[in-house]
């Protein structure tokens, strides 16, 4: 009987181990934002994950911790303002001109090399919305390559932390 305990407790232990693997390994990467000089309010920033047709499928990261702004974002806010899930990206304050800002953001390695994007979109109160200010193909991250804006970013730079 005492054996046959132990060989329960043993694939209890076994099971329970292998139900605790992370199956969807992420990697963190360092994504350094530098702001072009302007004047007036600080940017929101949203850092999307976009497929291969352009459709939303996850948010990296948001700068601006106020919801009421979050419409002003118009692309992102039709992919969120539905779900309003919960997000874990929030990093806290806007960047105003000529800021940076150094941020984590995890992404699935399985996609990594795929033809998903990271998208980022900008808009300061009373000023303009960019919402493709940058896009940067998977396949691209992590070469230290310097990535220029359209809009209010000037460059952002991505490596893997």
């Amino acid at each position: 009987m005492k054996k046959i305990f132990n060989l329960f407790s043993l694939l209890f232990i076994f099971f329970l181990c292998i139900s605790s693997v992370n199956i969807n390994e992420e990697l963190n990467y360092k994504c350094m934002i530098q702001m072009k000089n302007y004047s007036g309010e600080g940017a929101y920033i949203i850092i999307s994950l976009i497929d291969e047709e352009g459709n939303y499928k996850q948010t990296l990261n948001v700068l601006g911790d106020d919801p009421e702004w979050y419409h002003e974002i118009t692309s992102w806010w039709k992919f969120y303002g539905k779900k309003r899930t919960n997000i874990d990206g929030i990093t806290g304050e806007t960047i105003s001109g000529g800021e940076r800002s150094i941020n984590i953001i995890s992404i699935d390695k399985s996609i990594i090399g795929s033809n998903y994007k990271l998208r980022f979109e900008t808009a300061v109160e009373d000023k303009n919305y960019f919402e493709k200010d940058i896009e940067i193909p998977l396949s691209e991250i992590n070469s230290g390559t310097k990535y220029s804006g359209n809009g209010f970013i000037r460059y952002v730079r991505i490596l893997e932390n």
